[in-house]
C-alpha cells in the first residue's frame, strides 16, 4: 500500500465525466441536502443529520479524518457542473497488514439512477489499485440494498458471503451484511 499516494496530498481523481475531490465548506448546502435525507441512509449505518450546524462540523471531521490517515471522503462532482456536489464516496479501514481497504458511497437522491455511483466506484478502484497499490477493496452492503449491490457487481466485485447479525449500525440495530470484494488480480484481468 502506497500510503503517500493517498495521504501526502488530497488526491483529485478524474474521468471523462466525473471529478472526485475534497469536500469544502462551500459545499455545505449540498452536503446538508444529502445528510438530511432519510431515504439516502435507509440502508446505511449513518443516522441522517437534520441540523445544518452539525453537518458543517462534519465537513471539518472529514478533514480531521484525512489528516489522521483513517478515512478519505471525496465529493462526487460532474465535470459539466464542477461545484455541484452529486454524492460522496469514501475509503476507510485501511489495513496495511493485508493491504486492504473498505469503500462506501451515497448520492443525493436527485442523482439516483443515472450511473453516477457506478462511474465513481470505477474511478476510485482504478486509483486504489493503480496509484495506491491496494490489493483488496471491499464493501459491506445490507442485503436489502439491491441498487448498491448492482453498482459493485457492474464494477467487477464478487459477493463473498453474508455476515449474519454481525454488526451494530447506528439507527438500524444489529444487521446482516453482505461482503463484496475485488482483488488487484481481478482488476488487472
Amino acid at each position: 500500500m502506497k500510503v503517500q499516494a493517498i495521504f501526502e496530498e488530497f488526491p483529485v481523481l478524474q474521468s471523462e465525466e466525473l471529478t472526485l475531490k475534497k469536500i469544502e465548506d462551500q459545499h455545505l448546502d449540498k452536503v446538508f441536502e444529502i445528510y438530511s435525507n432519510d431515504n439516502v441512509f435507509e440502508y446505511c449505518g449513518i443516522i441522517p443529520k437534520h441540523n445544518k450546524a452539525t453537518v458543517k462540523n462534519m465537513i471539518g471531521h472529514f478533514e480531521r479524518d484525512y489528516s489522521k490517515k483513517t478515512r478519505v471522503k471525496w465529493g462526487i462532482f460532474a465535470k459539466a457542473t464542477p461545484n455541484r456536489l452529486l454524492g460522496i464516496i469514501e475509503a476507510f479501514d485501511f489495513n496495511q497488514k493485508v493491504n486492504a481497504v473498505t469503500i462506501g458511497y451515497f448520492l443525493a437522491e436527485s442523482t439516483w439512477g443515472k450511473g453516477i455511483a457506478t462511474q465513481a466506484v470505477n474511478l476510485l478502484i482504478r486509483f486504489l489499485f493503480t496509484e495506491a497499490d491496494i490489493n483488496r477493496i471491499q464493501a459491506e452492503v445490507m442485503p436489502q440494498n439491491e441498487v448498491s449491490k448492482k453498482v459493485l457487481l457492474k464494477n467487477g466485485f464478487i459477493k463473498e458471503g453474508t455476515l449474519r447479525q454481525a454488526t451494530l449500525w447506528s439507527g438500524k440495530g444489529i444487521v446482516d451484511l453482505e461482503i463484496y470484494s475485488m482483488l488487484k488480480e481481478d482488476y488487472v484481468r
